[in-house]
């Protein structure tokens, strides 16, 4: 294994810090395992290894649901601290916009930005939304915002836009309508396709067993 950079070690150490006490499911568990998967991910693509290391460290710094909707926090936090590391600009400016871009906003959201590193991050971001991790983390934010886990009577909202997704308080269980079950089909490596196919079948499985229990058939 190839030994880490003293970039990537004190960037490590400076996310580790800044969450410590961050929501169970954005927390340095959540980036260490975005991290793994952009590893991952990226010995199968031709891009540059430190932007990918470093956009998947840093994607969470300040995510905009724990600042009040403010998309600008994360992006400038990280500019800040790269800033400090002197690195070279072309390269805290990419890590930058992988931070603006990589999250999902809504159904009709149109990218403004792509490049194979944000490909790359995003996918293994995306990664971590799915399967087991995936469920735990939805039902772990859901008790958070102190969501009901699932209510028949209100239905997903498909295709929302930016604004509608952000204000969303919908139960738990829609968010799997509303976001998980999409992204398998928006991933944008063939490595990370095929890493989602199987973490969305585990999905599929956990709902059909969750509405037969819901209804007591199990």
């Amino acid at each position: 294994m190839q030994k880490e950079s003293k970039v990537i070690q004190a960037t490590k150490a400076f996310v580790k810090n800044e969450l410590q006490n961050a929501e169970g499911g954005h927390d340095w568990f959540h980036i260490e395992r975005v991290y793994k998967n952009t590893l991952q991910i990226a010995a199968q693509e031709k891009v540059n290894l430190e932007i990918v290391s470093l956009g998947a460290l840093l994607h969470d710094i300040a995510d905009s649901k724990f600042h009040n909707g403010d998309e600008s926090i994360g992006p400038k936090k990280a500019k800040d601290f790269l800033d400090g590391l002197h690195i070279q600009t072309s390269v805290t400016e990419h890590v930058v916009e992988i931070i603006k871009h990589i999250s999902f906003k809504g159904g009709n959201t149109q990218p403004t930005f792509t490049s194979p590193e944000l490909n790359v991050v995003q996918d293994a971001d995306r990664l971590d939304a799915l399967g087991a991790i995936g469920i735990a983390r939805t039902f772990n934010y859901g008790g958070f915002k102190n969501r009901k886990m699932y209510d028949p009577s209100i239905a997903p909202k498909l295709n929302m836009s930016k604004a509608e997704y952000k204000k969303g308080e919908n139960p738990t269980i829609n968010h799997f309508y509303e976001k998980l079950l999409l992204l398998k089909d928006r991933m944008n490596t063939k490595t990370g396709t095929q890493m989602a196919q199987q973490r969305h079948e585990f999905m599929e499985q956990f709902l059909e067993q969750f509405y037969a229990e819901w209804e007591g058939k199990r």
